[in-house]
């Protein structure tokens, strides 16, 4: 059976360091500051806003919530960006992603400061990563932190290896490909059109599924001894549990697949917990730039 690369004991680590980071930095008057921006009334969003905030009051971060309404005008939303962007106080920004139809969320992204831009979604961010400029770029924090699990199992440099990832989204596949590249690794990225998908995916050293179909990697897609790395997270209906009971499950068939690689990541508590906690760290790194303190290596 494969190794369980536990994404809750990583993602604690990476928490521990952020705070022991925002302490040393509070010793030189600068207190990482967080502001979350939800607009409307969207359960999920709610979920994720209100685990945002709790993590980096966690942190002992200055950390602020602007709720609005489901029907804010878009230049409202661009305002209130603007007055963040100029909030000596503030070093992240994240505005809650999906937003109303009636609000262009391309547009709000990029009115974001790109050094407050802690979701990596900037147009500077996302250039920067395409061309190797990881030093000062803000990468998108799920991609981020698969690879910090990534590097738990292979380690740093990733040469020879051959990296599959299934999924071409801006948010995961695009970065993650990218992050991939820039640690060696030889990088095929697939997706809904390719041709003979598990025969490629049998190729992979690394196999990373990022495409939102639940259990869509079968066991004989995984080359064996391959690391996998199941970004997506899944709710289906669970009978066995109950009438209109529902249960989570990753991209990847995960008992399959678990019996082919040699390190495979769960669905709950693989990619997941470490998203939160590379916000994190993402936001103590601009804190850090903001003082021109070197952050902290992760």
């Amino acid at each position: 059976m494969a190794e369980i690369i536990d994404g809750k004991s990583i993602a604690e680590d990476v928490v521990a360091k952020v705070k022991q980071g925002a302490a040393a930095l509070s010793q030189t008057g600068v207190v990482p500051g967080l502001a979350v921006v939800l607009v409307g009334e969207d359960p999920a969003s709610q979920v994720y806003v209100a685990s945002k905030s709790r993590r980096a009051k966690e942190c002992g971060f200055h950390s602020v919530q602007h709720t609005l309404p489901v029907d804010t005008d878009e230049d409202t939303l661009v305002k209130l960006i603007e007055e963040l962007n100029a909030d000596k106080a503030i070093h992240g920004i994240l505005v809650q992603l999906p937003l109303p139809a009636h609000i262009d969320a391309g547009r709000i992204i990029q009115t974001i400061s790109p050094d407050k831009d802690v979701d990596g979604f900037h147009f500077i961010n996302v250039g920067k990563l395409g061309t190797g400029e990881l030093g000062t770029a803000f990468v998108p924090c799920t991609p981020a932190g698969a690879m910090l699990m990534l590097e738990r199992v292979r380690g740093r440099d990733l040469s020879g290896l051959n990296a599959v990832v299934i999924g071409r989204s801006n948010i995961v596949g695009k970065p993650m490909a990218n992050l991939l590249l820039a640690a060696n690794a030889t990088v095929t990225i697939a997706h809904s059109r390719t041709s003979d998908l598990p025969a490629i995916a049998r190729t992979a050293d690394i196999l990373v599924a990022a495409v939102g179909r639940p259990e869509m990697v079968r066991g004989d897609w995984v080359k064996p001894g391959a690391t996998v790395i199941d970004v997506g997270i899944n709710r289906i209906p669970a009978p066995e549990k109950g009438e209109g009971k529902t249960r989570l499950v990753g991209d990847v068939a995960f008992a399959e697949a678990s019996e082919k690689a040699g390190a495979i990541t769960p669905v709950p508590g693989g990619v997941g917990p470490m998203t939160i906690a590379m916000l994190m760290a993402n936001t103590l790194t601009s804190a850090c730039r903001s003082a021109g303190i070197e952050p902290p290596v992760l």
